[in-house]
């Protein structure tokens, strides 16, 4: 496993690691797609009426492990192995969470992704069923109001996460809100608080 210390530094450095063929690469992309936690969010029309519907009930860190795994069900994956035990064990200490969709046939579509000071960096996102994981974005950036946080990571940008208003800035620009978000870490880190009862 990565050992967390070494993973939470890493997080508050800019910098994430992947799995290739076999191996762990680290990134710090030169354009770092953020979601915005202000007015800049968008909900587009069609998943508003969706969540009228509330097709799911949504849950946080019930399953991290079954989440992960989800995010992992794809032709070619970066989530190894070794990214999972590692992941998992920043979630038994409080820094790594998962939100969670699910209906009555079970885990239907979610994501996960470390907190740290007042930052989430997403990490990946998946869905077995129309809306899941998009519906488990639009509880996660809800919470992050409630709880004060000031960033959202996606890493990379996609045409999906634009949708959302999602965009792309300058790395120095992504360190330099990074680095706000964060705040003083008193000699060490602190996993925050998110989700209900948590």
């Amino acid at each position: 496993m990565i050992p967390p210390d070494l993973l939470l530094g890493a997080y508050a450095e800019g910098v994430f690691p992947m799995a290739e063929g076999g191996e762990l690469s680290w990134f710090s992309p030169l354009r770092r797609g953020v979601i915005p936690l202000d007015a800049g969010f968008h909900v587009p029309h069609g998943l508003k009426r969706a969540i009228k519907k509330r097709p799911f009930e949504v849950r946080w860190n019930q399953d991290f492990r079954a989440t992960m795994e989800g995010c992992a069900e794809r032709v070619e994956t970066w989530i190894d192995p070794t990214i999972v035990e590692s992941y998992c064990l920043l979630h038994r200490l409080g820094y790594a969470h998962s939100v969670e969709c699910y209906d009555e046939e079970g885990l239907q579509g979610g994501l996960y992704g470390v907190a740290l000071g007042k930052v989430f960096c997403g990490e990946s996102m998946f869905s077995r069923k129309t809306d899941a994981s998009k519906i488990a974005l639009v509880a996660l950036v809800t919470e992050l109001r409630v709880r004060g946080f000031e960033l959202l990571d996606t890493q990379w940008m996609t045409s999906h996460l634009r949708n959302f208003g999602g965009v792309e800035i300058p790395r120095e620009e992504y360190l330099q809100r990074l680095r706000r978000a964060l705040g003083p870490l008193d000699g060490g880190f602190h996993p925050p608080r998110l989700g209900p009862g948590r």
